[in-house]
């Protein structure tokens, strides 16, 4: 019974990092709209004519990814709250019963892998070469996101036995 409490608490405890993060970001857009900025203009890179072909400069849609960037964190959040509420409405229910309740949770960790596996390291790390820059590369810490996400993704998915 406690592997179901602590399943319970890693998922909102992913949740919580994810409220966090999106609410930052509402309130503070001094902080990581400027890195979105600088991401998609690459303009920290090493200006090679072929890639700086995808740079992005347009103040309007850089706002906007960054708005959508908000809008995914709080969606994952969201997902895994409610994962949260199915997994402790089913903790004491049969194992079958409380492995079927893990679904919404999975696919809001796996929302969370997305962005940051997808958006941050495959998009911005490779597409708009943010591995280049000495100042706005997030790779390391979108890594560790991605690892911390799937060892509870890989966590949960044990089998109640």
């Amino acid at each position: 019974m406690i592997l179901r409490y602590i399943k319970l608490g890693m998922v909102g405890a992913i949740a919580l990092f994810f409220s966090l993060a999106g609410f930052d970001n509402l309130i503070d857009c001094t902080s990581n709209l400027p890195a979105v900025q600088h991401v998609l203009s690459m303009d920290t890179t090493f200006h090679v004519p072929i890639l700086m072909r995808r740079a992005i400069t347009n103040p309007a849609i850089q706002r906007g990814v960054y708005y959508s960037i908000i809008a995914w964190e709080l969606l994952t959040a969201g997902m895994c709250w409610i994962g949260c509420a199915r997994l402790l409405f089913n903790i004491h229910a049969p194992d079958i019963q409380f492995n079927k309740a893990k679904n919404v949770a999975f696919i809001g960790l796996f929302l969370g892998f997305l962005l940051y596996m997808v958006g941050f390291i495959t998009i911005g790390g490779e597409w708009f070469c943010m591995w280049q820059s000495p100042s706005w590369n997030a790779q390391t810490t979108a890594g560790l996101f991605v690892s911390l996400i799937t060892f509870v993704m890989i966590f949960l998915g044990l089998y109640e036995t």
